[in-house]
């Protein structure tokens, strides 16, 4: 998997916001807001292939998680921002 590059980070009024910089047909009705720890993984493992387990483990070194549940987390995480073409 790989974070797609047409996507940037920003912090807005607070917020985490996920914002499409690449393409002219987007989408500007929708927004992608992250929590800390899904912020955390979108840091972390921007610009590189990735797979759940590195998500999982960034997760588990980070907060007091067993791999079971860094592993669900990681899932979830993933699957969000595939069905938001953040996530390639």
């Amino acid at each position: 998997m790989r974070i797609n590059n047409n996507y940037r980070l920003r912090e807005i009024a607070g917020e985490n916001i996920v914002v499409n910089q690449g393409t002219a047909d987007t989408n500007m009705t929708r927004i992608i807001s992250l929590n800390a720890s899904a912020r955390l993984l979108y840091e972390e493992l921007s610009g590189r292939e990735f797979s759940l387990a590195d998500a999982a483990g960034i997760l588990m070194r980070n907060y007091s998680l067993n791999e079971e549940q860094a592993l669900k987390d990681a899932e979830a995480w993933a699957s969000a921002l595939k069905r938001c073409g953040v996530i390639e």
